[in-house]
């Protein structure tokens, strides 16, 4: 076997249904040597693209997702999407093409000093040196991505370890110094013939490893266990908060949305966790999370830090409060829990589950009654003028007309967050966001993800017209590879987000405006469809019309022109 027979042999074996890819010479033999396998390889338009797919694998398989990269500007084209994952805590292996292990630093084509780039983005960044290691480092990947804290490797892969022995052997001009005629000559040769033979040495002796290991990471305490029941049983305005930390095991979701039922704590979901308890969860609570934390006696942060999100703590405040986290680093980020457990959320939730039970039932009214007030609250605001769509109204509308097991896909400013206020995700592991990065571009790749992992599920893109603009091209994508995705474009021409703080302030729309351009003929380049909508009526035609597409595995884009609204005033955007 070659190297990429070798490097596909591991990715086989430990489940991998799926590679992602952009093509380059460096890395083909990985790519043909996956095929050849019955690994379904998708190729991108854009290497970020295809990292953000690799990630949305991991998130909603616990497998890490693999994407293979050609060298120099096809490893940096990855740089955000891979610092995106490694704060989301995606498992992902990402191996980088590369030069030539004897002409590393001899001005090679696209040769740069690639581990200095990527080892402060990832959990474990290494260089193959000879074929024989490709196997056992592969491995390794596995295992320390998936470890702990899940996350990035990067594996480099010079292009001299990927391809045949004997074309290697060509490449470098090796022949026999009997036809040297200079002892120079001979010298030379002596040094590549010694060279090729270290690289190929016992490369036919690779063992793989058939059961690979389960993934370890921090188990709680009994002690912890106790502490955290007398706290809830003591508390009588309980609130937990459970973020993605909790998904980092996807197959046991419905454990833990049974478990979380059981338990009986008012909750708020965020990034992944969105969906958890189904559309309509009796314990879900979605307005006014501050609010609701300043009124509890006992906050539970579950796979969720004290970042800019709960204000760096200062939401919670002298409160009490209990943190469940697997990174060290998380769990006591700019406030020290009264109760800190490193350990996993979710096996931690289950287990506290099957041994406790409240019933805060008064305290639970009062939340609930409060998302009522704001559900009316937006409904009014549904009903405002705009000048092009009120977007509070189209979507939702959208609200009633999405199937039930749609996966929604938020990639936008404020658009997607308007989203975020009024779209209910149906199910677990049905919303995917970029995570505290705040990210622009994810939408395409995690699409792809989502239509892979769930074939016969409804998936859309909920888009601004900015965040638009950076994978409208994995168009084509989609269609080359038979996946119907719907992407709905809130359309105002501006970047909105941006600009109502930075008009209000600074007096000046520079950089910040854009046009309504017709981003819907862009599917029509590739064999898909799409629609311009102006009119409540229209939009309605068109979210049927993109149903009837995706049915028929073409993709379809709803290019919605939108007027603006004072929704999100006073959110931050920076």
């Amino acid at each position: 076997m070659n190297g990429g027979e070798i490097i596909a042999r591991v990715l086989k074996n430990q489940g991998v249904k799926y590679l992602f890819t952009l093509c380059g010479g460096h890395i083909s033999p990985i790519f043909v040597g996956a095929e050849n396998l019955g690994i379904k390889v998708i190729d991108t338009r854009n290497e970020a693209t295809a990292v953000f797919a690799a990630d949305g694998i991991g998130r909603l398989t616990g497998i890490p997702g693999v994407v293979a990269v050609t060298a120099g500007p096809g490893l940096t084209n990855t740089v955000t999407a891979i610092k995106n994952a490694q704060m989301a805590q995606s498992p992902l292996i990402l191996l980088g093409g590369a030069a030539a292990t004897m002409l590393k630093g001899r001005g090679a084509l696209q040769d740069i000093d690639q581990l200095s780039i990527m080892k402060p983005i990832v959990k474990w960044a290494v260089s193959i040196k000879k074929v024989k290691e490709i196997g056992p480092k592969m491995e390794k990947a596995f295992q320390v991505a998936q470890a702990g804290v899940p996350g990035p490797v990067f594996i480099e892969c010079p292009i001299d370890t990927l391809y045949p022995e004997k074309m290697v052997k060509e490449w470098y001009g090796a022949k026999s110094s009997k036809s040297s005629k200079s002892i120079k000559d001979k010298v030379i040769q002596w040094y590549i013939q010694r060279h090729a033979k270290k690289l190929f040495k016992d490369s036919d002796k690779t063992v793989f490893n058939l059961n690979p290991p389960q993934p370890t990471y921090p188990k709680n305490k009994t002690a912890d266990l106790d502490k955290a029941m007398n706290l809830i049983k003591k508390a009588k305005r309980p609130l937990m908060i459970l973020g993605s930390g909790a998904m980092l095991q996807p197959i046991k979701s419905n454990r833990l949305l049974a478990s979380l039922d059981n338990l009986g704590i008012p909750l708020y979901l965020s990034g992944t966790g969105r969906g958890l308890l189904g559309r309509n969860g009796r314990l879900h609570i979605r307005h006014k999370r501050k609010e609701a934390i300043k009124e509890a006696d006992l906050i539970i942060l579950a796979g969720v830090p004290n970042d800019f999100r709960l204000d760096f703590g200062n939401h919670i405040g002298g409160r009490k409060f209990i943190s469940i986290n697997r990174s060290k680093t998380d769990l006591f980020l700019n406030k020290k829990p009264s109760l800190p457990i490193h350990a996993d959320p979710c096996d931690f939730i289950i287990e506290l589950a099957s041994k406790t039970h409240v019933n805060p039932q008064d305290w639970l009214e009062q939340l609930r009654k409060r998302d009522e007030k704001r559900d009316v609250e937006i409904k009014m605001q549904s009903k405002e003028n705009t000048e092009g769509l009120n977007p509070i109204q189209l979507l939702s509308e959208l609200e009633t007309l999405l199937d039930d097991n749609t996966v929604l896909v938020a990639d936008g400013g404020d658009f997607v967050a308007t989203a975020s206020y009024v779209l209910k995700a149906r199910q677990p592991l049905s919303w995917l966001d970029p995570g505290a990065y705040g990210t622009l571009g994810v939408g395409a790749g995690f699409a792809i993800a989502a239509a892979l992992v769930y074939p016969d599920r409804p998936v859309w893109i909920l888009y601004g017209d900015g965040s638009a603009g950076y994978s409208l091209m994995e168009f084509d994508t989609f269609q080359r590879h038979g996946l119907g995705i719907t992407a709905l474009i809130g359309n105002d021409a501006c970047w909105t987000q941006i600009a109502r703080d930075q008009i209000e302030f600074l007096g000046s729309d520079c950089a910040v405006m854009l046009e309504t351009s017709d981003y819907d003929k862009i599917p029509y380049a590739f064999g898909a469809e799409g629609e311009r909508v102006e009119s409540m009526d229209e939009f309605v035609k068109s979210v049927q019309k993109a149903k009837e597409s995706n049915r028929q595995e073409k993709s379809f884009l709803i290019n919605a022109v939108i007027g603006k609204t004072d929704f999100r005033k006073g959110s931050i955007s920076v």
